[in-house]
């Protein structure tokens, strides 16, 4: 089945106003749509992910791709997460149960069970040994690469932006140079990013993550053309595995263009 039949049913708690709404109302105008289908708000994949997409957000205007996410947690879940990233709270909703994720069959992550434990302490004990690569390919690699730096990614942070939030003392961005130059991802630089994050969580954990049952949960990203024809999906194989390509997240956007290329010529 196309996900974009289940997504096209799919009515859910709208993070703005907190009505119940279809997920794909007011899409209608735009030559595309991008779904995407996070975590929990309070994963490390969601707020990175988020991250990327207000980095691009100039070349994403409404009439050229309607943004739709879903996340695990709650409407203060929600306004924590848009006052964080930036993200736009008209197009975010959020479930509580991870439905929509068993519906479009994405990973839930590693399941063992061991006698004795909590629900909660069951999924505690799964999403550490998923940070640890069990369950989780490519997570282990992903972590090495944000420490070591990534010639093929873009300079993540400015020379004059200045770094808080982390238990470090603030810096400017300009410190990255010393670990190697400028114009690509330097050592530290993505880790630096993801160290903020971590702290942001940390710090609002029972707002971000309400119910603890759904932290291996993954998500998946779905990019539609106007039809409701799917142009390209990832699904995310474990923790920092939300894109097919790291370097560039956002690279699978490049169907936008070939597409609209596609439909000028027809």
């Amino acid at each position: 089945m196309n996900p974009y039949n289940i997504l096209n049913q799919t009515e859910l708690q709208c993070v703005s106003d907190g009505m119940t709404r279809p997920l794909l109302e007011n899409c209608e105008t735009a030559s595309h749509i991008l779904i995407l289908v996070w975590p929990q708000l309070g994963d490390f994949d969601s707020l990175e992910y988020a991250w990327w997409l207000q980095r691009k957000a100039k070349k994403l205007p409404p009439e050229k791709v309607a943004i739709r996410a879903v996340g695990i947690g709650s409407r203060t879940s929600g306004t924590r997460f848009c006052q964080y990233t930036g993200f736009s709270p008209e197009n975010l909703f959020v479930e509580p149960n991870a439905e929509l994720h068993h519906q479009l069959k994405l990973y839930s992550g590693l399941n063992l069970t061991l006698p004795g434990l909590s629900v909660s302490h069951q999924a505690w004990l799964n999403l550490m040994l998923m940070c640890a690569g069990f369950g989780s390919p490519g997570t282990l690699r992903e972590v090495f690469r944000g420490y070591r730096g990534d010639r093929q990614a873009p300079q993540l942070i400015e020379d004059d932006e200045i770094i808080q939030g982390t238990p470090l003392p603030a810096f400017k961005g300009s410190f990255f140079r010393l670990a190697g130059g400028n114009g690509f991802q330097r050592p530290f630089e993505l880790a630096t990013l993801r160290l903020r994050n971590m702290v942001e969580v940390l710090s609002n954990w029972h707002t971000y993550v309400p119910n603890s049952a759904y932290l291996t949960q993954r998500g998946g990203t779905f990019l539609f053309d106007s039809k409701g024809q799917l142009l390209y999906s990832h699904r995310d194989p474990g923790i920092l595995g939300f894109a097919a390509n790291m370097s560039q997240p956002l690279s699978f956007l490049s169907f936008i263009e070939a597409n609209s290329f596609t439909m000028g010529d027809a």
